[in-house]
């Protein structure tokens, strides 16, 4: 009788096992949490943030290609030149990483505020109080530039 009363005792704990369903805002919590461990404790920190600002929006920005409206198309070329221009500047001033505390996990949240889903996220803000009006101002001058650029190109390689 022993190896009985065991038995369904482990059948008594799977049953209960199966019936306790954990929220998936307590599963999100613990993921954001670890996360934020990680990035801030972790190696590979720069890894992860750099995994989080590319797969989402990679992902997004495919659906947005194949998506008949050009609207979801802007936002998210929008957020490709915010994060293009923020990974310009994190590559020539290195220095960041290493002064600043809890930089991946910063640079992480600030990704994160570029991309939401709202109408007014990070990267509509950023490109249109900084980046549109540089645009604006120097773009005419600078496809002067690129046009002699790819002349002289032309140049050079009819005379090989």
């Amino acid at each position: 009788m022993w190896l009985w009363d065991y038995i369904m005792l482990i059948r008594q704990r799977q049953e209960t096992r199966r019936n306790v369903r954990v929220p998936l805002v307590y599963l999100g919590t613990g993921a954001v949490g670890i996360c934020a461990l990680w990035l801030i404790f972790g190696w590979g920190a720069q890894l992860l943030c750099n995994t989080i600002g590319v797969l989402y929006p990679a992902y997004i920005s495919i659906h947005a290609i194949e998506s008949s409206t050009k609207q979801d198309d802007t936002k998210w070329l929008i957020y490709w030149v915010t994060f293009g221009i923020f990974t310009v500047i994190e590559f020539f001033s290195s220095l960041l990483t290493s002064v600043i505390p809890f930089y991946w996990l910063l640079k992480c949240a600030f990704l994160i505020w570029c991309m939401l889903p709202t109408e007014q996220n990070g990267s509509t803000i950023i490109y249109r109080k900084l980046v549109r009006p540089y645009f604006l101002k120097h773009h005419e001058s600078v496809d002067r530039i690129i046009d002699d650029g790819i002349k002289k190109a032309a140049g050079v390689l009819k005379h090989d």
